[in-house]
């Protein structure tokens, strides 16, 4: 359960990094439903886990939820009082996780993306002051004006300034560039694009995207 797992760095007013994510997933796709099953796939935990996490925000009224046949589908409720401000501070924390595979997904290109930096530090539990900025590695060859307006675009998502880094695919794999080494020893954090390339996929022209209903 998320009360027996560490304290999270990166936001001490959360219980676990993993209910971090898990509220990121919801609140920052707050136009998207999500299956339980597909949000113990996303963040990584238990569907147990999920379940009374679920139910205690559903309680709550900070999600909604609603039946498609066997499946329990829960979102976002905009109307909810604590939702600006729980927004706000997801936004600053776990952001990064759920809104950069969206900005970076679209770009011809990219193989694979990476946080590091202090953003990943604090995500991997490494103790020090609130990141200020993000640092992305970007895998691939994708334009540079491409980069700068991703990088305008989840600043503006993320409301900080957000730094963007193009590595060949072969620089990276040889892993001898002295600024590959140094990344590579320290914090990564892996952005998920593969699943971000299936949500783009199954997304309709009009309406509530619901996912996980495969």
């Amino acid at each position: 359960m998320f009360v027996k797992m560490p304290v999270p760095v990166l936001s001490p007013l959360l219980r676990t990094d993993a209910q971090g994510e898990l509220l990121a997933l919801l609140f920052l796709r707050p136009d998207e439903e999500f299956t339980l099953s597909d949000i113990a796939r996303r963040v990584g935990v238990s569907l147990p886990t999920v379940h009374a996490e679920v139910g205690r925000l559903v309680a709550s009224g900070l999600l909604l939820e609603r039946r498609l046949g066997q499946a329990r589908l829960v979102r976002a409720n905009p109307d909810h009082v604590l939702t600006r401000p729980l927004t706000e501070l997801l936004e600053l924390t776990y952001g990064p996780v759920a809104v950069l595979p969206e900005v970076l997904v679209d770009l011809v290109g990219v193989r694979e993306a990476f946080v590091y930096g202090s953003w990943a530090a604090r995500r991997l539990g490494e103790p020090g002051p609130a990141p200020r900025d993000l640092d992305v590695v970007v895998i691939g060859s994708p334009m540079r004006a491409q980069l700068a307006d991703a990088s305008l675009v989840a600043g503006r998502r993320l409301h900080r300034e957000v730094n963007i880094t193009r590595i060949a695919p072969a620089v990276w794999d040889a892993g001898d560039d002295p600024f590959v080494r140094t990344l590579t020893s320290r914090p990564l954090v892996r952005l998920d694009l593969e699943t971000a390339h299936a949500d783009a996929n199954d997304r309709p022209a009009n309406g509530r995207s619901a996912r996980g209903k495969r």
